[in-house]
């Protein structure tokens, strides 16, 4: 989508800097992030110039620059010489492959020139002038930028549904038994939003039990994560901002237009960054509408009158991307524990955040009762005969028997009834739910590189 819009801006910058102006010597006044502006957009001399500038100039902070440049440039006569300058200063011999660049810069010591955070608001800003304020100078970023990637669609290009609208269960009827499902219940108020719409739309903002929440779902890492969206009492609208991090959705808020981390639930580019800013997450389930239908008869489910016009068959979006196990942008490391596309559930709680753990979706079909602790929080996973997975704490106590629906027994021979928000002994006992989502293992891997794997 850039190149495409690059032939039309390359004219605008032309104007700017027309051939007569260039010839006059106000090159000297260009600045770094004019430089690499103009390999993308000059005049076939204007890109000379500007190559050979960098490589007189070069240092070490320019790689990451150069290497978008080399991503976008859509002149296929120009780009030998841009290999030719990254791989002479890098020592690196990796040609036109993109990917290679990526995994291997991302794995050395960050190097970044002063001017790379304006570059990349210049740069994006040509595509979207709402990507200009996602960058600069004064925006705290506290991931690396040269792993900020565009994603291919301007802000909120993959439309968010806000406060979309529900229909009764019985009128779902558009809904196959097997259609996948993302289940919620939010203090009583059931809402089931079924993944052939959400993979069009990717997330969600709404109001569900009285609570503000954001239901985000990452196709490309395969997770679906509830978060309220009020915390420390703001409310963050937030919407897609059309970048990734490491084949992650990156989301931004309308207030401060700060880049928020899908998985980790916080902000990490911007304003907001440094204020230790993280969302609360909320329970949901990966299930199939029947049986989300069947355990809530009463609950209420997304329609297919959404505003947009879009395929919502079952699998028609990203059909071609789950079909296999290649992945659509890079990511610094992969681990081979388990296939990349292999489903884990994923847990991180906010009492032990380096913590993490992922437990192979295929481990929990064979073990539909599995007991665990993260620190000195027990928990146990209870996987229902549809594959859906709730985890709920336990303070010590053992499970020994699971119907696979509703009914528990302890170790102690008491009965234990399990909903949604908990698990109820008929003595008045409650052990609550705790957050848990779905994702694949190359995209936790990512985010949690030193998550610990049951599988």
């Amino acid at each position: 989508m850039l190149r495409a819009h690059l032939a039309t801006l390359s004219l605008l910058l032309l104007l700017l800097l027309s051939p007569g102006t260039h010839a006059q010597g106000t090159i000297d006044n260009r600045d770094v992030v004019g430089e690499f502006l103009l390999l993308l957009l000059g005049s076939e001399e204007g890109k000379r110039q500007a190559l050979d500038y960098v490589d007189e100039h070069w240092q070490p902070g320019f790689t990451p620059m150069l290497l978008e440049v080399l991503t976008f440039n859509s002149d296929m006569a120009f780009a030998p010489a841009l290999v030719e300058v990254l791989e002479d200063k890098t020592g690196r011999s990796f040609g036109f492959n993109i990917a290679q660049w990526q995994q291997w810069l991302w794995n050395q010591k960050p190097a970044f020139h002063p001017a790379y955070p304006e570059f990349k608001s210049a740069l994006y800003g040509l595509i979207d002038v709402n990507f200009e304020a996602y960058f600069g100078a004064d925006r705290y970023a506290a991931i690396r930028l040269d792993e900020v990637i565009w994603g291919g669609v301007e802000q909120d290009g993959i439309p968010p549904l806000r406060n979309p609208k529900m229909i009764a269960a019985a009128e779902g009827d558009y809904l196959a038994d097997d259609n996948i499902v993302f289940g919620l219940e939010v203090n009583g108020d059931a809402r089931a939003y079924p993944r052939r719409i959400l993979g069009w739309h990717e997330m969600f903002v709404d109001e569900v039990g009285g609570i503000p929440v954001a239901g985000v779902y990452c196709t490309l890492c395969g997770t679906m994560i509830l978060y309220q969206t009020r915390a420390d009492g703001v409310n963050h609208e937030l919407g897609t901002s059309g970048f990734l991090y490491r084949s992650n959705k990156l989301m931004y808020d309308r207030a401060t237009q700060s880049l928020w981390n899908t998985l980790w639930g916080k902000p990490v580019v911007g304003p907001l960054a440094k204020q230790g800013i993280k969302l609360p997450r909320l329970s949901v389930v990966t299930t199939t509408w029947g049986e989300w239908r069947r355990r809530h008869p009463e609950s209420l489910v997304l329609s297919l009158a959404t505003g947009h016009t879009r395929d919502y068959a079952e699998g028609a979006a990203y059909r071609e991307y789950f079909a296999t196990d290649e992945l659509m942008f890079q990511v610094p490391d992969l681990d081979d524990r388990l296939n990349n596309k292999d489903e884990v559930l994923g847990l991180v709680f906010p009492q032990y955040p380096d913590q993490p753990l992922a437990i192979s979706a295929h481990y929990l079909a064979k073990h539909p009762l599995y007991h665990d602790r993260i620190g000195e929080l027990e928990f146990a996973v209870l996987t229902d005969v549809s594959g859906a997975n709730r985890v709920y704490e336990t303070r010590g106590l053992k499970f020994t028997d699971w119907d696979g629906d509703t009914s528990l027994r302890d170790a102690q021979g008491t009965a234990w009834t399990l909903d949604e928000s908990q698990l109820t002994a008929g003595d008045g006992r409650v052990l609550y739910r705790l957050p848990a989502q779905r994702a694949f293992w190359f995209g936790w891997y990512s985010a949690y590189s030193h998550t610990r794997l049951v599988n």
